[in-house]
């Protein structure tokens, strides 16, 4: 028994004791150790999927087994039988451990201080998350992943719809892995059921790596294979199969969206409680349904979406909690008035009863969306879409922020922000998202066509040509594009012709000859501007036949019909002489562009005078 004398010599005597017994060095190493321990469990946790329940248990054992090292320490080296204390020294060991302490202690320190100094950790992790989100959509980010179509192995031809849908969640889940680039959301069904070359298909898509797979479904049952591939040499990074009950659907997305995360080193980014597939239903039925209907409203056209919308329907009546449900639906019920013949025929009554009763149902399965769930972006950038349509700007602009800010690489998102931006005449802004947009998704008939208007708008006339003749010749709207561009460039004879490529039922042959006839004689002047017949979508032609003012004929009409309007391309020069009447400045005033002006910041081509007027060049 150690007997510590009053005074300093006992004190001396115990201390003497405590390094006899090796307890400094014990308390030392153990700090040090897990001090490392902690670091490494916090740095792989994401990888290995290691729930913030499991650190804290380390934590705790850790702390724990503090007292219970130094009581070992103690007990094991029993003192002399002379009951004399040794004569210790201090030797290199001790030294480097205190110096180990000692950086542990400074590091700790400096964390502390840093957060301390900074914003709330919640704050700084949220920073971190945004940062990494923010490198993961450049294209510039280091990794980046494109899904391939999963392959329908199903006896089933009909259940291709499960197979794709199965491609787009588990593409969805992959987006929310912050420092992951997920590219080709859309692009990659380009090469559904092509045998092309792994390394030209991630050229292509500008992707370091490729997830493809397959998925047979029978009754109840699912068997899905899933294969992380290296694109530019073909190495398989990562492979697995599962058999699972339908109804353990989501729970294979997650798994698989987290292995890849694993197999790729990169953190989840998860806060405590979050999960990759967050929206799930317990109604095996309701799910498959809204897979349906989400191809239909891939697919466009009158008929898919309202038969996707009749679908979601039942989707929300028996499961009235499942966000993504809502938020497909408000795309639905948005969708269909560009899609209805009114919307060419320029009929205003018609196309104002279709639009109020659409946009009222689109706007309250918007809501409802986001109201389930916050995190969703397709509620936000659907209720955006909603709001620019009906010249709220202000609105549309904070929620298609919010839409991106969710979900960086969206490109329903990118694609409808970069329209409107287009619309208001910020169309050198809207290049910069459409680029950007391109990068993502390189292949989508319908973004490239836009794509090509804004680049026109901007000046470069021989590289939206070129873009719009790599479009298939039945694409929506490449015909009236490229009219439109060759009238502006003066190339009459080319944009009459083109017209004729335009699908039947778009437009009555009446107007579509009358177009062609005019556009036959431009440039020329008509006698009698009113006296012109009316071309509805084609009204681009007045402007090369002396009746400029007539082309605004188009969209007033539309919004009288409470319907918005693409109007991107007013912001061309060749709209100049429009631009610069008092027609155009009541038809921005109505359409909401003057309110967003003098909110967010005049355009390029328009500046204001006084306090209550404008001019545009």
């Amino acid at each position: 028994m150690v007997r510590i004398a009053r005074g300093g010599r006992g004190m001396t005597n115990f201390f003497a004791e405590l390094k006899r017994r090796h307890i400094f060095r014990v308390a030392a190493t153990y700090a040090v150790v897990a001090w490392v321990l902690l670091q490494v469990v916090n740095n792989v946790a994401p990888a290995l999927r290691i729930p913030d329940w499991g650190i804290s248990l380390v934590l705790l054992l850790l702390v724990v087994g503090f007292p219970v090292a130094l009581l070992f320490a103690w007990i094991h080296q029993l003192a002399p039988d002379d009951g004399a204390l040794a004569n210790v020294t201090t030797g290199k060991l001790d030294w480097a451990l205190i110096a180990a302490l000692v950086i542990v202690i400074g590091i700790f320190g400096y964390q502390q201080f840093a957060s301390l100094a900074g914003a709330p950790i919640a704050t700084q992790q949220q920073a971190g998350v945004d940062a990494a989100r923010k490198a993961a959509a450049s294209p510039a980010g280091a990794v980046s992943i494109a899904v391939l179509p999963f392959t329908n192995l199903s006896d089933d031809r009909e259940q291709e719809f499960f197979s794709d849908g199965m491609t787009e969640e588990i593409t969805s889940a992959l987006a929310k892995i912050p420092d992951l680039r997920v590219v080709g959301r859309t692009s990659a069904f380009q090469f559904k059921g092509q045998n092309q070359d792994l390394r030209a298909i991630g050229q292509a898509l500008s992707a370091t790596h490729l997830l493809e797979g397959s998925v047979r479904k029978e009754g109840n049952r699912l068997r899905i294979t899933a294969q992380l591939i290296v694109a530019d040499n073909g190495v398989h990074v990562w492979t697995e199969s599962y058999n699972r009950e339908l109804t353990g659907v989501f729970a294979v997305q997650e798994e698989i969206a987290g292995s890849i995360a694993g197999a790729l080193r990169v953190p989840l980014g998860l806060r405590q409680g979050e999960t990759l597939v967050s929206n799930r239903t317990s109604d095996v039925e309701s799910y498959q349904q809204f897979l349906r209907a989400k191809a239909l409203v891939r697919a466009r056209g009158i008929k898919p979406l309202t038969d996707a919308a009749v679908l979601l329907e039942q989707v929300v009546v028996r499961d009235s909690d499942y966000a993504p449900a809502w938020a497909l639906l408000a795309q639905a019920y948005g969708l269909t008035p560009n899609y209805h013949p009114a919307w060419e025929s320029g009929s205003v009554d018609e196309l104002r009863r279709i639009a109020d009763a659409s946009s009222q149902k689109a706007e309250a399965a918007a809501r409802r969306a986001i109201q389930l769930d916050a995190n969703l972006a397709d509620g936000y950038f659907s209720l955006a879409r909603l709001q620019a349509q009906h010249g709220k700007f202000l609105l549309a602009e904070d929620l298609y922020s919010k839409a991106l800010m969710l979900d960086p690489g969206n490109p329903d998102a990118l694609h409808l922000y970069s329209f409107m931006y287009a619309r208001v005449g910020r169309f050198k802004e809207a290049l910069v998202m459409r680029q950007r947009l391109q990068a993502l998704e390189p292949f989508v008939p319908v973004f490239n066509r836009n794509t090509a208007l804004v680049v026109w708008v901007n000046g470069q006339t021989d590289a939206a040509i070129a873009m719009l003749n790599d479009l298939p010749r039945d694409a929506p709207d490449r015909a009236l594009f490229l009219a439109r561009i060759y009238a502006a460039a003066g190339r009459y004879g080319e944009a009459a012709d083109v017209l004729r490529e335009i699908p039947p039922g778009t437009y009555t042959p009446e107007t579509v000859d009358a177009a062609v006839r005019l556009l036959r004689g431009a440039p020329a002047t008509a006698s009698s501007a009113q006296d012109l017949p009316r071309l509805e979508g084609l009204h681009f032609v007045y402007l090369h036949v002396g009746a400029s003012g007539r082309a605004l004929d188009f969209y007033e009409g539309n919004v009288e019909g409470g319907y918005g309007l693409p109007a991107t391309e007013l912001w061309h020069a060749s709209y100049a002489p429009v631009r610069k009447t008092e027609r155009f400045k009541s038809f921005a005033r109505k359409a909401g562009f003057v309110d967003y002006w003098r909110e967010r910041g005049w355009p390029d081509l328009c500046r204001p005078v006084g306090t209550d007027d404008f001019v545009c060049d």
